[in-house]
């Protein structure tokens, strides 16, 4: 593992907070009513074929510096497809953790199959299939053995490849037996740790307010990244994990703030946009 960074010292205190505010994130979902809430339980992980590369080792240059764009909560078109699109017109990497029961009609499974077949542009994770039982996070984290499976369903039918897991609404890290984040989810995460998930949070989080309306600017959005990585104030060294929700992204002069962040962020040339496959925790297993 690479060194521990300040942010990784105060880990524990920051876990005690996001304990105390259950959800920190909004991170509100499509439901489905048909979709039975508490999942039932697969007897095991599905297994699938890579594509060429993913999850490869990459060398890191010490003069760069790493940012993950990691978009949660997908298939929610317009906001998917738009994100997809200004992250490929404007040639950088990213991420989407995606919800099973998001994908309940054929458009979407064909949003899902186009992330899957543009490796390395995209990678896709796990984000539940019920998005921690439709939000009732309090159940859902009390419950491990029911949240594990749902994981597992979410799995096989979003024909997950890589094993990269985002806890719904919980800001919690988990590799290799090493595991922060608020109280509530820690078994969660050890457990699908131990079924060789690497459980990925955030350093960085574009909040939204009034139903997907983004709340901070585009400026200081660039600026946290900015001061982010002045005060290595991130989870691993030289790198940065940056949450959204796609959906923030749907309506034309958001998606226009997207790509307005990322073309300022692209005028850094020490900043390099990579895919969570190759993120230091997830290179770093056993």
């Amino acid at each position: 593992m690479l060194s521990i960074t300040k942010n990784q010292r105060l880990q524990p205190f920051f876990a005690a907070a996001a304990a105390l505010i259950l959800g920190a994130t909004s991170c509100k979902s499509d439901k489905p009513k048909e979709e039975d809430a508490t999942a039932k339980k697969p007897t095991d992980s599905v297994s699938v074929t890579m594509p060429t590369g993913l999850g490869s080792t990459i060398q890191y240059d010490p003069s760069k510096k790493y940012i993950f764009l990691a978009f949660d909560d997908g298939p929610q078109p317009p906001g998917t497809i738009n994100c997809k699109n200004i992250f490929h017109e404007e040639g950088v990497k990213a991420s989407f953790f995606l919800v099973g029961m998001h994908q309940f009609d054929p458009m979407r499974k064909r949003i899902v199959d186009s992330l899957d077949n543009s490796y390395p542009e995209f990678v896709t994770g796990n984000h539940s299939n019920t998005h921690g039982f439709r939000d009732n996070y309090r159940k859902f984290y009390s419950m491990p053995d029911s949240a594990v499976a749902d994981f597992l369903i979410a799995e096989k039918s979003l024909n997950i490849k890589l094993k990269i897991a985002r806890l719904p609404g919980m800001n919690t890290w988990a590799a290799n037996g090493q595991i922060q984040g608020p109280k509530s989810s820690l078994n969660v995460a050890k457990r699908l740790d131990s079924i060789g998930y690497t459980v990925i949070g955030w350093d960085v989080e574009w909040q939204f307010i009034k139903g997907s309306t983004p709340k901070q600017s585009v400026d200081e959005m660039v600026n946290t990244v900015n001061k982010k990585f002045a005060e290595e104030y991130t989870y691993q060294p030289n790198t940065l994990v940056i949450l959204a929700h796609d959906r923030m992204f749907a309506k034309p002069q958001y998606a226009d703030s997207l790509r307005k962040f990322i073309s300022t962020l692209k005028e850094n040339k020490n900043y390099v946009f990579e895919t969570l496959d190759h993120y230091p925790t997830v290179q770093n297993r056993h």
